[in-house]
């Protein structure tokens, strides 16, 4: 893993059709920390990690310490599962960087693979067509894809979303590893509880930031109050 910079945004904005999604947010992620993006819906986090991991444009200011060692995880909702691509092939390409778009994959790279479907409970699993698993099962390879691409940055949306109790609980345990490994993880999630417990830093958004810090200090009735005042400002705006 090569080393992680700290992350920042400046006074960053992102709209869709001149609606900002993402307005005037300032602020860090250190090293290694653990983030949870929390907000209510239509809150911009989704689209504060796209504008991170480079995938959709910033509209002002300026995002510092993305430096392409990043490995984002979208919502299971986007993930085409109709395409025709075996479990193994699909955890493969999260060795792309590595292998590039023209090297072959190699007897090492697929027991490397091989390795992370074991990691995450889908041993057996590499002939399987992605479009036959569950959702907990697919989520699990997805987590497998992420292991190979070995990133220092990990951006996560909604990654428990749809599964069952069993799968969140141990692709949570996943999540601490890189933590304790030094990587930097940021994670929009839903479940305040799961928050409380595992996330010791939160950005709580409404589009705009409403409180930034340690988790204890973010997740009073205050800041959630005020984050749903804010989003219902927005909408009535809009």
């Amino acid at each position: 893993m090569k080393p992680v910079p700290p992350l920042s945004v400046a006074d960053l904005t992102v709209a869709y059709d001149r609606v900002p999604a993402v307005h005037h947010l300032t602020g860090s992620f250190a090293p290694g920390s653990l983030t949870a993006i929390i907000g209510p819906n239509g809150a911009g986090k989704s689209t504060l990690l796209k504008a991170i991991a480079g995938l959709v444009p910033l509209s002002e200011g300026r995002i510092d310490g993305a430096n392409g060692n990043i490995a984002y995880l979208p919502q299971l909702a986007e993930i085409d599962r109709s395409f025709p691509i075996t479990v193994i092939d699909a955890v493969s390409l999260g060795l792309w960087r590595e292998v590039g778009l023209f090297r072959a994959i190699t007897g090492e790279h697929v027991k490397r693979a091989r390795a992370a479907l074991t990691a995450v409970g889908l041993g057996g699993f590499e002939g399987r067509q992605v479009g036959a698993l569950s959702a907990g099962q697919l989520q699990r390879a997805l987590f497998a894809r992420l292991m190979l691409q070995d990133a220092g940055l990990i951006l996560l949306d909604e990654p428990f979303a749809a599964v069952d109790e069993r799968t969140s609980a141990d692709l949570m345990q996943l999540v601490e590893g890189w933590h304790r490994e030094g990587r930097t993880v940021i994670a929009v999630l839903h479940d305040l509880e799961r928050v409380r417990e595992s996330f010791p830093e939160t950005l709580l958004m409404a589009r705009e930031p409403v409180a930034w810090g340690a988790t204890a200090n973010v997740l009073t009735p205050e800041n959630l109050r005020r984050a749903r005042y804010v989003s219902d400002a927005w909408g009535d705006a809009a």
